[in-house]
């Protein structure tokens, strides 16, 4: 969420969220409701429209504060993934975090300070087209991709609360 918290200062957006864009970000990134219309399940919770719910995640998203809604599976159940890092020149670093970005397979990609400074996820229906992934983005990045497939699964919480500045 530190993250989240950066991109809401970058785009000068921490002070003018209201309660229903607060509430978004944080009051649902854990039992998120699962029904046939979990949009106005959210707004009936938030008692707003679930048009207001849909576009207050559309403009989250179009800003750059969330890259996706969706559920976390248990690794390896239904599908494949893996972690994946590179070591990127700083001067590259946008433009091959944006290509990576730009795979539907990817579902996070993440800067760090170290050797290894841009990682992420990508996710696939099977272990092929994982590795189709990485050697593709391996090819047009003219970088290694280096693929730290899962060893040991361990139970994580996902869920991070903000807290606001104002608050």
């Amino acid at each position: 969420m530190a993250e989240t918290l950066r991109t809401l200062e970058e785009h000068d957006l921490t002070s003018r969220l209201g309660a229903v864009e607060r509430a978004l970000l944080n009051d649902f990134q854990r039992d998120f409701p699962l029904t046939d219309r979990p949009f106005a399940a959210i707004a009936e919770r938030l008692q707003v429209s679930e048009e207001t719910v849909l576009e207050t995640f559309a403009f989250l998203q179009s800003a750059g504060v969330i890259s996706r809604i969706g559920a976390a599976v248990r690794p390896h159940r239904t599908g494949w993934s893996t972690l994946a890092a590179m070591a990127v020149p700083e001067v590259r670093l946008r433009a091959v975090a944006d290509l990576v970005g730009s795979y539907s397979e990817v579902n996070h990609n993440y800067e760090r300070d170290h050797a290894l400074n841009l990682w992420f996820v990508v996710t696939g229906a099977d272990r092929a087209r994982v590795a189709a992934v990485l050697e593709e983005i391996k090819r047009r990045s003219g970088l290694e991709v280096l693929d730290l497939p899962l060893e040991q699964a361990f139970r994580l919480d996902l869920g991070f609360e903000i807290r606001w500045p104002d608050s």
